[in-house]
């Protein structure tokens, strides 16, 4: 019973997260024999007016992207609108009669506009094995936003990555392909580094009166070689995340995450995504680098739909890495943030509109700093 709760729960914060994610109920349902199947998905546009300096990301869907925020004096020209498509995405879903679940769904959010992989899994008795959300993230306490790449500061890793998963209850344990970013003594991201084994998390999940909340924590080892130097660290991270029901129209959510040496899992801390994990000290050895980040945000029906409104935050602590010789330290991003206010609705089943605010702010760790305002607009229509 607690397992189904959660499910829903889960389901329901995910639908909102994304502007017009297709929901089962409007899949087309196909049954061959004793399999049933369903196929979702929906076709989405998104728009953007970047305010001050054009810097929406080049792989589509209208992100803003902290890289192209010009950090220190000087902007680009102002005022720019584009728009796409390549969010727009299929799925399917199928279950044995074995009741094994398999689902694989694809949108275009590439530079070539094809196909991409999102959820390729199957799943059965609790075991999962193959590419869905990682274990080590949440959706629980992120605020719903027209931003695809969603709030800073969002629970843990929110992306797909191939794992081994059980599930019983409450509580997942995982093993997962890792992720690592390593810096040498220059400065630049190492080609020594290695991946030795997978990275373990662990996750509990769980609501209690109108509260549903987890907390996660990942281990990962971080290994470079480059022929003459061979060390390895282990990096770990945390994070909690909650969602509080106050009324039937008003709900506040918020997540905080801290990372030893996993900084590639604390959303958007880096020059766009992850911040670097670890560098190389100029004997060799392996130093992780630490950070942290928070995010708050609420909601409320208005009318025929929500508004929102998000902030979020993350911060890179670069200090032992400047006290020990690294270069290149001064132009890492120390801080990131992000506020937001949108309001979405449904003027008829199965068509979701959204119009945001997103303001992005990036200071480095020499003291340049840069801003930008840009507006969204979002229309999907689920299937």
């Amino acid at each position: 019973m607690l397992r189904n709760k959660l499910s829903t729960v889960i389901r329901a914060t995910s639908s909102l997260l994304v502007l017009g994610l297709a929901s089962q109920a409007n899949a087309f349902e196909v049954r061959a024999g004793d399999y049933n199947a369903s196929i979702y998905g929906y076709a989405r546009l998104n728009a953007s007016y970047d305010i001050d300096e054009d810097i929406a990301v080049g792989t589509g869907a209208r992100s803003g992207d902290y890289r192209k925020i010009t950090k220190g004096s000087g902007k680009g020209a102002k005022g720019h609108f584009d728009a796409d498509a390549m969010q727009s995405r299929i799925g399917v879903l199928t279950t044995s009669p074995e009741g094994v679940k398999i689902n694989v769904e694809g949108d275009f959010r590439t530079s070539t506009s094809t196909l991409r992989l999102r959820h390729a899994y199957g799943e059965y008795n609790g075991f999962l094995m193959g590419q869905t959300w990682s274990n080590y993230g949440s959706l629980i306490g992120t605020t719903p936003g027209l931003e695809f790449d969603q709030i800073i500061a969002s629970a843990g890793y929110v992306g797909r990555t191939a794992q081994v998963r059980y599930t019983t209850g409450p509580f997942s344990i995982a093993a997962e392909k890792p992720l690592s970013s390593i810096l040498d003594n220059s400065g630049s991201t190492t080609t020594d580094k290695k991946n030795s084994s997978p990275s373990l998390t662990a996750r509990f999940s769980s609501r209690v009166g109108n509260l549903t909340y987890t907390a996660a924590t990942i281990a990962r080892q971080l290994s470079v070689d480059d022929g003459i130097n061979d060390d390895s660290v282990i990096g770990f991270g945390v994070f909690g995340a909650a969602k509080l029901a106050v009324t039937d129209t008003l709900r506040i959510q918020g997540a905080i995450n801290y990372s030893d040496g996993v900084n590639q899992y604390l959303w958007r801390s880096g020059t766009n995504y992850g911040a670097a994990d670890a560098y190389m000290k100029s004997d060799g050895s392996l130093e992780t680098i630490s950070g942290f980040g928070g995010t708050i945000g609420a909601s409320l029906k208005v009318g025929p739909g929500t508004i929102s409104a998000g902030y979020g935050m993350t911060q890179v602590d670069w200090d032992d890495a400047k006290k020990d010789g690294v270069t290149g330290v001064a132009t890492q991003n120390k801080r990131n943030t992000m506020a937001l206010l949108n309001y979405q609705w449904s003027p008829v089943k199965a068509v979701t509109l959204g119009v945001q605010y997103t303001y992005l702010r990036a200071e480095l760790e020499n003291g340049d700093d840069g801003d930008a305002n840009r507006l969204l607009f979002g229309a999907s229509y689920s299937f």
